[in-house]
């Protein structure tokens, strides 16, 4: 009884950190009109901030794996906490643009350095090999309430400022103030205590040459990459529900809550759609891509008398559907033919090409906002149904692969 309340402590403590260390990086998801307001920066300044962050996440991901295996899961996970809110406290207190993009940069050593590979390996060592699945979906499912609750807490922390300057101080502190609390319950729920399932993959360079001749590493890669670009940019939403149909700050940051955070417990119903229903994960994705591409698009065609209630609701299917898939993305390499003895190599080699768009996306399409104003909506619109149907068509490929292998299958190999 104890080992079995304290592994789920452990995932509860997880999914807490993992909910709350990303909402200050990722802040203009919800605080996007207000950040660019205070801040005295365009929406171009304010994709810099994302491509800066990126930039650091892409430089600290190799070293930052091969440090996890040397140091305690524990320890770095609290730490990374506690130094993630320790410069939102030096951002609450500037709003500095120049000092801002200093601290973008260490948001990704404080958050995927050693954090991301520290977590993925402390949930395996929570429980046994037989249950790892299920740990990652209880993980799943907490870390999207705890963004959830986060953000409504900084959402209410808002509105008792006096000015915007000191609401989004008061919001992004409740922030900072959430990740101290999950560093403490880090350090005294996880354990560093090894059981059978905390053998990681390590990256393994001598594989890679091989991998990258394989088309299939390829098109499971833009499968990640159409996944994420699509989710991370649903946060364009929120300035289009305030500047286009005219929702309050506070309106359009509920939305994009339940678009950006409570939506993560639509992943197991993908999981047992893929699994059970469709019995394929790429046939699934072929679907929700398409889905993405015509409802993405339609937004530029919903007629002028539909309600700003209704068009808000109608802005949450693609976040629905985005999310159900990027809670996905990363299942279809087995389908993609990968090697299970190389899978890690191939999911960090996707990792690299899939989170690609935080380099670019925002600043593009904040530069289409400047120039354009609303009109870039449009454009932005448009340009992520394209990225949708690219997504499409890489699953199918992906899925013709997973039948024709099935089908010259021999006799022996089958289940």
């Amino acid at each position: 009884m104890k080992s079995t309340v304290s592994k789920y402590l452990a995932i509860l403590a997880l999914s807490i950190s993992g909910g709350s260390i990303y909402t200050l990086p990722y802040i203009k998801y919800v605080f996007y009109d207000t950040q660019l307001e205070v801040m005295g920066i365009t929406n171009t300044q304010s994709g810099f901030l994302l491509s800066m962050y990126a930039l650091g996440c892409m430089l600290s991901y190799i070293p930052g794996g091969l440090i996890t295996d040397k140091i305690s899961p524990r320890k770095a996970i609290a730490f990374s906490l506690f130094g993630t809110a320790g410069l939102g406290v030096l951002y609450s207190l500037t709003f500095s643009y120049t000092l801002s993009l200093v601290i973008w940069f260490l948001f990704a050593l404080t958050t995927a350095f050693v954090f991301w590979t520290s977590l993925l390996k402390a949930i395996g060592m929570a429980g046994d090999q037989d249950e790892q699945a299920r740990l990652y979906g209880l993980y799943y499912a907490g870390n999207g309430i705890t963004g959830a609750v986060v953000n409504s807490l900084a959402l209410q922390a808002f509105t008792y400022g006096t000015d915007p300057r000191q609401s989004l101080f008061y919001a992004v502190i409740v922030m900072a103030g959430a990740m101290l609390v999950s560093g403490l319950l880090v350090m005294f729920l996880v354990s560093d205590e090894k059981t059978e399932s905390a053998e990681a993959d390590k990256f393994d360079f001598s594989v890679v040459g091989g991998l990258v001749k394989n088309p299939m590493l390829w098109c499971f890669s833009f499968i990640v990459f159409a996944g994420y670009a699509i989710y991370s940019s649903a946060s364009y939403f929120t300035p289009y529900l305030t500047n286009v149909v005219g929702l309050s700050v506070e309106e359009s940051g509920v939305f994009s809550i339940i678009r950006t955070y409570l939506f993560y417990l639509l992943a197991p119903f993908g999981g047992y759609l893929a699994d059970r229903v469709l019995r394929s994960t790429s046939k699934l994705f072929i679907i929700l891509f398409a889905i993405l591409g015509v409802v993405i698009a339609g937004v530029m065609f919903l007629p002028s008398s539909m309600s700003t209630f209704a068009i808000s609701l109608y802005t949450l299917i693609p976040g629905a559907v985005g999310l159900m898939l990027y809670g996905l993305v990363f299942s279809v390499v087995r389908e993609a033919g990968i090697p299970l003895k190389v899978a890690g190599t191939a999911i960090g080699v996707a990792s690299i090409i899939g989170y690609a768009p935080d380099f670019f996306f925002s600043a593009m399409f904040g530069s289409w906002l400047d120039a354009h104003g609303n009109g870039g909506y449009n454009m932005i619109f448009t340009f992520l149904a394209a990225v949708a149907v690219m997504g499409m068509v890489m699953s199918l490929i992906v899925f013709k692969r997973s039948v024709r292998q099935e089908r010259f299958r021999p006799a022996s190999q089958e289940a």
